[in-house]
């Protein structure tokens, strides 16, 4: 596969997940994560099924439809779908091979609160800030847990970034509770 990327797209954030719906929320942190890093393009890369959660509720199919559908008014934003691809569905392997196939290309690699009070438990979660700048957003009912979390501890300092902006009260799983 050749590069992802157009020659200036030297700085791209990647906000990965199920997106069991997208959101507002998701959009929220992309145009955040856009402006504040300075970043050429932000992908949001769908994944079959996050190991640590459960099954999810919508195809993937209609998953990836309905991510393209929220971001459509968003040109710096796009949809892509890895697992077939790398042949995995761990986030190390994902950013790896992004590094590989776009050489001087700046990742920022997107997480909410939520998702890095599991953070440890992640495959080869300690090496995923060596490929790219591991960006952590403030979520309601997580940030104090998140900044305490054995990830927290773990990392050094210039691992990882913490966001504390605006914080949203929508989740996936709100949704599907409606």
């Amino acid at each position: 596969m050749q590069n992802l990327f157009k020659k200036n797209h030297n700085k791209v954030g990647i906000l990965g997940g199920t997106f069991d719906p997208p959101h507002i929320g998701h959009v929220t942190i992309s145009k955040i994560a856009l402006k504040k890093f300075n970043l050429n393009k932000l992908i949001w890369i769908v994944t079959k099924k996050n190991p640590l959660k459960i099954k999810p509720y919508f195809s993937r199919k209609m998953r990836i439809k309905l991510c393209k559908d929220l971001i459509k008014n968003y040109k710096k934003i796009s949809v892509k779908y890895f697992d077939d691809i790398v042949k995995s569905k761990n986030t190390y392997d994902v950013l790896k091979y992004l590094k590989n196939k776009n050489k001087g290309i700046e990742l920022y690699f997107i997480i909410g609160a939520d998702n890095f009070i599991k953070f440890h438990k992640w495959n080869n979660w300690r090496n995923i800030p060596k490929i790219a700048k591991l960006v952590v957003f403030g979520r309601a009912n997580y940030s104090v847990k998140a900044l305490k979390s054995v990830a927290a501890k773990k990392l050094k300092k210039d691992e990882w970034i913490y966001i504390n902006s605006k914080k949203i009260n929508i989740s996936s799983s709100l949704i599907r509770k409606f």
